[in-house]
């Protein structure tokens, strides 16, 4: 009797497993079992190419569903349809063959397939060919600091992956923690597979004043007393510049002003957020004597 490959077992993983799930399940175990990390390693090469076999198919709705119903054979699942087999019945008109996912006194899909096309193992034979079996390369994960002036508009940047260099654009605005998909430039594939992909996440250093909140920025702005009992402008910084400030006259701590369209590009989307200032009045730390009459004049 053929080997039942369980696919979902390969991956660790239960048949309820969502497409998230098994992609979790997939990149975890190719890095731990890629060629490169285990030169020379035949055990690894072997588990390698089971999980990439395991993951180009349940990864893949159509491919998965066949899966399910027939098994590891669910390839030859449209020719075994035309030769008109189904559960309990001998597709080639004669009597007797019970076919079933398995268990005991009947044989299994892939018993069948082994008779109908001649095995299937690294390759199932057509006509006299052998199907060669191709896998995805393994996706690869990279990070990439960037400064906050370095969002403030689209940048492209060349950065080094393994043993080649990516001209790699940062998008506007992105986000710390953010990652962003390059198809087909991870590791190449084995026997004619495509590449892998790459997945850079970026880090984002935001300056300590600041609080970010996606496209928005938060700021604690000090204001000396006397504009902020009298009112007048303040010059405050934002990411693209310096621009005067209106501060109400008796303004109190804590009084939350809004720079609007002066926060950050919004991510893939145009505009820009807002820059909240929150007001922190600025004491003097000292006092000349005309000053000193005054406040007590004050009080």
């Amino acid at each position: 009797m053929a080997n039942f490959i369980d696919y979902y077992k390969t991956l660790g993983i239960d048949k309820s497993a969502d497409a998230k799930a098994i992609k979790k399940a997939f990149r975890k175990l190719a890095r731990k079992y890629h060629p490169d990390v285990n030169p020379g390693d035949k055990v690894a090469e072997r588990k390698f190419k089971e999980i990439n076999e395991a993951n180009e198919v349940l990864s893949d709705p159509e491919k998965r569903k066949k899966y399910d119903k027939y098994g590891k054979d669910w390839e030859h699942a449209e020719a075994y349809e035309r030769a008109g087999g189904r559960a309990g019945g001998n597709p080639f008109g004669g009597g007797g063959y019970t076919y079933t996912s398995g268990g005991a006194g009947g044989a299994d899909f892939s018993d069948f397939f082994s008779q109908m096309f001649g095995g299937a193992g690294g390759g199932a034979s057509f006509g006299g060919r052998q199907r060669r079996t191709s896998f995805k390369g393994q996706d690869i994960e990279a990070s990439l600091t960037v400064n906050f002036t370095d969002i403030l508009e689209d940048n492209k940047q060349v950065i080094t992956v393994g043993d080649k260099q990516l001209r790699v654009t940062i998008p506007a605005g992105v986000d710390d923690g953010q990652t962003l998909r390059l198809r087909g430039q991870g590791s190449p594939g084995q026997g004619g597979g495509p590449a892998g992909d790459l997945y850079i996440t970026f880090r984002v250093t935001t300056p300590p004043e600041y609080d970010r909140k996606g496209a928005d920025l938060y700021k604690t702005q000090d204001v000396p007393l006397a504009t902020m009992v009298l009112g007048g402008k303040v010059m405050v910084q934002t990411p693209t510049g310096a621009v005067n400030v209106p501060i109400p006259e008796l303004s109190q701590n804590g009084k939350r002003i809004r720079l609007k369209g002066k926060g950050l590009p919004k991510y893939k989307a145009s505009g820009s957020g807002d820059l909240y200032l929150d007001l922190l009045a600025q004491l003097p730390t000292s006092l000349t004597n005309e000053q000193r009459e005054l406040f007590k004049k004050l009080k």
